[in-house]
């Protein structure tokens, strides 16, 4: 028997609206939905990990904190970066980092609804 651990398999984003978050990783950033049966959750298709954005935890106040996940970084990749760029601009996001050419290919940030920093990046 050996001790490890994988990586990373399911991300969520804690939220103060889920209906308008997950419209907004649908529509803006692209998402795929999957059927959930957690009605606190709303989860997608990211590829090997699986996202989504639900209601905050008992005990958690949103509101209470400065900075939603400061101090961690999540990243999606993408085929169509540029488009990815101009639908959470369109939708209201705040870009952080305008896209660039970097080790990952074009990248780019955005602060979602809630503030969560976002980074996407071309698929290599």
């Amino acid at each position: 028997m050996t001790n490890s651990t994988g990586g990373p398999d399911f991300v969520s984003f804690q939220v103060r609206d889920i209906d308008a978050a997950a419209e907004f990783y649908e529509k803006a950033v692209g998402l795929n939905p999957l059927p959930a049966p957690n009605p606190h959750a709303r989860v997608f298709s990211t590829g090997e990990v699986t996202f989504a954005v639900r209601t905050p935890i008992p005990g958690v106040d949103l509101d209470a904190i400065e900075q939603l996940g400061a101090g961690i970084a999540v990243w999606f990749s993408s085929d169509d970066v540029a488009g990815v760029r101009q639908r959470v601009g369109d939708a209201g996001a705040e870009i952080v980092q305008e896209p660039f050419e970097g080790p990952f290919g074009t990248t780019f940030s955005f602060r979602d609804p809630d503030g969560y920093i976002v980074t996407v990046h071309s698929a290599r």
